[in-house]
């Protein structure tokens, strides 16, 4: 084996290895929706009276981690796969899709329309 395709095979290697290591939990998962949720809300209808709105906010920002824990754990199937995972999450007859990948999350399908029915859902 050459030296170039040893030096090849070793970055390959340890790209793989930072990969895995970095493989994002099914907790960064949650803290990954409850940031979600919060941008949601940031981006509320602004037809809502402002009054009504800090009301929302503050109950979500108070109970937002039990919100996540009751409705989004249960329902959120992890599929790991060492150097990627990928989460499927029910909520409300919607199914959100996200791959978590070095330490990121990609959202594929359904994360805008199930953040807007968790919402819905807390209030």
């Amino acid at each position: 084996m050459s030296l170039a395709r040893l030096a090849v095979l070793v970055v390959v290697l340890a790209g793989a290895v930072g990969l895995a290591l970095s493989n994002p939990t099914t907790d960064d998962y949650l803290q990954f929706v409850e940031r979600e949720l919060n941008g949601a809300l940031d981006r509320m209808d602004q037809g809502t009276p402002s009054q009504e709105q800090q009301v929302i906010r503050q109950v979500f920002r108070s109970q937002g981690k039990k919100l996540v824990e009751g409705i989004v754990r249960p329902s959120t199937v992890r599929h790991n796969w060492g150097l990627l995972s990928r989460y499927e999450t029910r909520v409300a007859e919607t199914k959100v899709v996200v791959v978590g990948i070095g330490g990121q999350f990609v959202p594929i399908k359904g994360v805008d329309e199930a953040t807007l029915k968790i919402g819905r859902m807390a209030f």
